[in-house]
């Protein structure tokens, strides 16, 4: 291990008490406060993907993986902001690197947004004027700055590619140049404030814009992004799968039946549904860390991460999302009628994880896309 993922890891543990004891509160203001994200961004961990040379960390896969794991464990919304503001620093990469440096000479710099290409972009002198609003951008009130995908507007039609694709340019801007719309009142992941941005006739200087097709050198932006994006839900999933875990095994101690006078530990029912979730816990953590090393062995010795190992490492993070979902439900539905009170955190893990199985980029058509490139079915595979 390196010296920056022991340290990393290190900071994150002595953290990780005050978030869980936060985490009550954090899901009843439905935000993480800003006490907590100026003590996580002290870590490093929004930096976690930005390039070296202009401030970032530049870490590898796997030491992101374990970071987002320890914050789930701590918290889910708190863990899926965390992996957010981390991953989407990847974008500084594809940056000029002093504009990249400008933006991470903030101490404070949190970096959120949306791929989707939600947006509309006209090219003006120096730059686009862009209007749109983008649904689901975890972290955005906490974040200095908010990523959106446009399609590139030529008139009134989209603009294309020499092979006819729409033209997408993703776009940077100050969160204070947009307007956030509180929509994320959710079952789940409640203090992620997944809310809506928008942006009216912005103007973003062409400094501040990029395209995903083009990506930097180096190994870390030789991995997969959509993946180093995705990796993450299967990450904070597997942390919150890890502290039902833990609070299963607090509560089958604590737990007793009044007639029989004997702990919830003695129940075989309980026994069996503890054992499956942790070997559904387990084997979903071994199968994504599997794949992410395998990948990054790939990048970083400067070769090419191919189509197959792409679709197998989709998989592992679909996989330890849905495995994470299936642990937790045994374990909630092992617990009893107490497990439904607000005040379990089991319930509130159960939600949690079971919002991250909605996410996109690990829902049921990953798998299907996955299954198809793994069968050798010619299908459109931009979104490995």
């Amino acid at each position: 291990m390196s010296n920056l993922h022991l340290d990393l890891l290190r900071d994150l543990t002595v953290l990780a008490s005050a978030i869980t004891e936060a985490a009550p509160q954090i899901e009843r203001d439905r935000a993480v406060p800003d006490l907590l994200i100026d003590k996580l961004a002290a870590t490093g961990v929004f930096r976690l993907a930005a390039p070296r040379v202009a401030g970032g960390l530049e870490a590898d896969p796997v030491t992101m993986l374990e970071a987002f794991e320890e914050l789930g464990r701590a918290d889910g919304s708190t863990g899926w902001c965390a992996m957010i503001g981390a991953a989407t620093s990847v974008v500084l990469g594809y940056l000029d690197t002093g504009v990249a440096a400008e933006l991470l000479d903030d101490p404070r710099f949190v970096i959120a947004g949306v791929a989707a290409a939600s947006g509309r972009a006209r090219a003006v002198t120096g730059g686009y004027r862009v209007t749109g609003r983008w649904a689901f951008a975890s972290g955005c009130r906490q974040a200095t700055h908010l990523v959106g995908g446009c399609l590139v507007m030529d008139g009134d039609a989209v603009a294309t590619t020499p092979t006819g694709a729409p033209q997408v340019v993703h776009v940077v801007v100050p969160t204070g140049d947009t307007t956030i719309h509180d929509t994320w009142t959710a079952a789940g992941l409640c203090g992620t404030g997944s809310h809506d941005f928008e942006a009216v006739d912005v103007f973003v200087p062409a400094t501040h814009t990029f395209s995903l097709t083009r990506p930097p050198t180096g190994a870390l932006y030789a991995f997969p992004v959509l993946s180093l994006l995705a990796m993450g839900i299967g990450a904070v999933s597997l942390g919150i799968a890890r502290a039902s875990l833990d609070e299963f095994g607090r509560l089958a101690d604590a737990k007793v039946n009044p007639l029989s006078g004997l702990a919830l530990a003695a129940k075989p029912s309980a026994r069996s549904a503890y054992a499956e979730a942790a070997a559904l816990h387990a084997a979903a953590r071994a199968f994504l860390h599997d794949e992410v090393r395998r990948c990054w062995d790939l990048a970083e010795a400067g070769q090419t991460v191919t189509l197959e190992r792409r679709a197998r490492l989709r998989l592992a993070i679909t996989t330890a999302t849905t495995m994470s979902a299936q642990a937790v439900g045994l374990l909630y539905r092992a617990g009893g009628g107490s497990v439904a009170y607000l005040s379990s955190p089991l319930q509130r893990h159960f939600r949690d994880v079971n919002v991250a199985t909605q996410h996109a980029l690990v829902n049921s058509d990953s798998l299907e896309l996955a299954g198809a490139v793994l069968l050798a079915q010619d299908v459109p595979t931009a979104r490995l």
